[in-house]
Formats: C-alpha cells, structure tokens, sequence
C-alpha cells in the first residue's frame, strides 16, 4: 500500500482520494475511520450535555425505553433511537449486534460461539455482548472472521 500527501498551499478544502484495484475489509476501516473523524453525538450525563466523539463510543444499548452510550471511562444518555444511530454510524465502523444493542467493530477483542449459533463478543473495555443469530454470520463477514 502506498501513501501519497500532497501540501499545497492554495487548496481550500482537503481531499482524499483512494484508488484501488478491489475494496478490501482494510481500505473499508480506513474509510470509516475517515468518516469518524468529526462525527460527534449529542449525549447527556445528568444535567449536562456533551457532544461526543463518535471515536470513543465502544456501544449502544437501548434499555427500557431509553437508550445508553457506552464509552471506555463513561455511561452518558442520547435522545436518539437505536434504529436512528445504527443509520447514523454503519459507515463508521459500527455494527447491530442484537435488536436493542450496536457495537463498534474496531473494539472487539475476542468472539466465542455461544448456544444456538450466537456469538458471545468481547470488548476491549471488558464487556460481553450476545450477538444474536439473525447477525453472527454478517459479523463474521464484517470482521473477517470463519
């Protein structure tokens, strides 16, 4: 893989351009990661709101009506819908692990297969999530995984 940076003064605005024979699963985490980079979510803790960087969520959760998002050192609130950030955030690397849970993939640690064809997914914040079924084959898929 080669790398070129062109600096130049008079460009305005920055473009990447990536050419490729066939999109491979490594050009696709560059280009989530890409796309990461000033994605930002609004969330709560308490009385505060914060934006977010998308980088740092590990994952979402919705529980009783209410959906949490979970980061390395903290648990904040978000007004959204599981549905509605699963839209926001597939091209940024994250990915439906169940119907009230979604995961971002650059923090699986380990995957272990579970009864009746689940898979039960590590992070690398410790945390166990059941991937369900109806995803573990896409997952295996996304990951790269047999």
């Amino acid at each position: 893989m080669k790398i070129e940076i062109n600096i130049d003064e008079r460009i305005e605005d920055t473009h990447i351009k990536i050419s490729c024979k066939t999109l491979t699963p490594e050009i696709e985490k560059v280009l989530a990661a890409i796309r990461m980079l000033d994605k930002q979510l609004v969330v709560t803790k308490g009385e505060e709101t914060i934006l977010l960087d998308v980088y740092q969520v590990v994952y979402i959760e919705a529980v009783d009506r209410k959906t949490f998002v979970y980061t390395r050192q903290d648990v904040y609130e978000t007004t959204f819908r599981l549905y509605e950030l699963e839209q926001q955030l597939e091209d940024c690397g994250f990915f439906r692990a169940s119907k009230s849970c979604i995961i971002q993939l650059k923090f699986v640690k380990s995957l272990k297969t579970d009864l009746n064809r689940r898979i039960r997914v590590t992070l690398e914040n410790g945390e166990q999530i059941i991937v369900s079924r109806q995803y573990a084959e896409l997952l295996k898929e996304r990951l790269g995984v047999k």
